[in-house]
C-alpha cells in the first residue's frame, strides 16, 4: 500500500490542485506542495472544490491517480412529528378523545342545591353514593362539550346567504367528527354521534324545521333563526338552541329568551312543580318588548311549545316543562334529566302544525318503504317536538 502511494505520488506534477484530498484504500493523502509554495500542507485539510469535482465525475485527481470514488452521505429523512393536536380545528374535526386523552370533561355550570335540597351537598353518605355512578354523567359531559365546540364554530360560520343544507350538513358532520362516530359501520351511530336532525327554524318557523335533500332556502340578513341540533354518547342526549340574527333590533328579542333559560335553570330541581317553572320563566319573558320600525311588540312566550324531560335514546320521555304559568303539579324526581326549552315571539304566543310539512313528510316515509333503500332521518322534518 505504502508503495503504490509513493508511485503515484511521484507522477503528480505542479499543476494539481494543491491541498486536494484524494481516498485511497481507506486513508486520506494530500498531494505534495508546487515547488513555487514552501508552507508546509497540513494533512487532513479538504478542499471543497475538489470534493464537488469528485462527487460529480467520481474521480479523485485529473492525473489517473488510483483513487475510489467518494461516497455520497445519505439525508436521513425527517421524521413526521408524532404531536397531538392540542386545539380545535376549523372546522371542527379534532376529535374530543384527542383533545381530552384522560377520558375526563369539563364539568360546564353547576347549580348549588337550595331549600329543603341542601343535605344533598352536606351528608358525606349522599355524595358517596352519588359518586357511585358518574360514568353516564361523564356521556353528558363529553356531548356537552361537543356540542359546545360545534355550537362555538357555527356562531362564527353561518353567515347570510348560505343554505339551509349547507348549514345543516356542516354542523352535523362537525359533530360526527368530534364524537368519533361517523357512522360508516353497523351500530356506530348508536354508540355517539347526531342525536336528531337539525332544526333549522327562520322566522315565523317556530321549530322543528329540518331541510330537505334539494333544499333551496337560504337564509337572509333580516332573519332570526334558530339553531336547534343534538349530541348523543351512548344515548345519552344532549338537545340545545340557539337563535341566531344579524340585525340588531332583534337583540331585545334574543336576550328575553336567554334569560327566560336561565331563570328556568335555576329554579329547576328534585321536587320542584313544573307550574313553578314556568310561572318564573313567563315572568321574565313577558318583561321585554321589541321595536320594529314605529312598533313595538311585547316579547310573549309560546305557550304550547314546551321543554322536556329525556331518557336514554329517546329524546321526550314523558314529561313536560311549561314556559307559562298553569295547574301542571308534576314535580321534577332525582335522577331526570330535563331540557329547558323557552320559546319567545313577537306574535301572539301560540303555533300550529304546517300541514304542507306533514303532507312531505307522508309522501318521503312512503318513497321509503316502497324502494326499501337506507334514508337520513336528517332528510325528514322533525315533528315529533313540541
Amino acid at each position: 500500500m505504502a508503495a503504490q502511494t509513493t508511485e503515484a505520488m511521484s507522477k503528480l506534477d505542479g499543476s494539481y490542485p494543491l491541498h486536494t484530498p484524494a481516498l485511497i484504500g481507506h486513508q486520506l493523502i494530500v498531494p505534495p506542495v508546487s515547488d513555487k509554495e514552501n508552507t508546509p500542507v497540513p494533512t487532513n485539510v479538504a478542499n471543497p472544490a475538489a470534493e464537488a469535482s469528485d462527487d460529480e465525475n467520481g474521480v479523485a485527481a485529473e492525473s489517473g491517480a488510483p483513487t475510489a470514488a467518494k461516497k455520497k452521505r445519505k439525508r436521513k429523512p425527517k421524521k413526521k412529528s408524532g404531536a397531538k393536536p392540542t386545539k380545535q380545528s376549523n372546522p371542527p374535526r379534532v376529535p374530543l378523545s384527542t383533545l381530552f386523552p384522560n377520558g375526563q370533561y369539563p364539568n360546564g355550570v353547576e347549580h348549588e342545591y337550595v331549600n329543603e335540597n341542601t343535605w344533598r351537598t352536606t351528608s358525606e353518605e349522599k355524595r358517596h353514593l352519588d359518586r357511585l355512578d358518574m360514568d353516564y354523567l361523564n356521556d353528558f359531559r363529553q356531548g356537552a362539550e361537543v356540542h359546545r365546540q360545534v355550537r362555538q364554530w357555527a356562531q362564527e360560520w353561518v353567515k347570510p346567504g348560505m343554505g339551509l343544507t349547507e348549514i345543516a350538513d356542516g354542523i352535523e358532520d362537525s359533530v360526527r367528527a368530534l364524537t368519533g362516530h361517523p357512522g360508516l359501520e353497523d351500530g356506530d351511530n348508536i354508540k355517539g354521534g347526531v342525536a336528531f336532525p337539525t332544526g333549522l327554524n327562520i322566522n315565523h318557523i317556530a321549530a322543528h324545521y329540518s331541510p330537505n335533500a334539494g333544499n333551496q332556502m337560504t337564509v337572509s340578513k333580516d332573519d332570526v333563526m334558530c339553531v336547534d341540533f343534538g349530541v348523543h354518547i351512548n344515548g345519552r342526549i344532549v338537545d340545545s338552541a340557539f337563535t341566531m340574527t344579524w340585525d340588531p333590533i332583534y337583540d331585545p328579542l334574543l336576550e328575553a329568551v336567554k334569560e327566560s333559560t336561565n331563570t328556568g335553570l335555576k329554579a329547576a330541581g328534585i321536587d320542584v312543580r313544573m307550574c313553578d317553572i314556568g310561572e318564573q320563566i313567563q315572568e321574565v319573558m313577558e318583561s321585554y318588548e321589541v321595536v320594529i320600525g314605529k312598533e313595538t311588540f311585547p316579547v310573549k312566550p309560546i305557550r304550547n311549545l314546551n321543554g322536556h324531560n329525556i331518557g336514554q335514546w329517546k329524546i321526550h320521555s314523558g314529561k313536560s316543562v311549561p314556559i307559562v304559568k298553569n295547574q301542571d303539579t308534576t314535580r321534577m324526581e332525582e335522577g331526570e334529566v330535563y331540557a329547558i326549552e323557552t320559546f319567545g315571539s313577537t306574535g301572539n304566543g301560540y303555533v300550529r302544525e304546517d300541514v304542507s310539512c306533514l303532507a312531505e313528510f307522508l309522501l318521503l316515509r312512503r318513497l321509503i318503504l316502497l324502494t326499501a333503500r337506507m334514508f337520513s332521518l336528517r332528510h325528514c322534518p322533525r315533528c315529533a317536538k313540541g
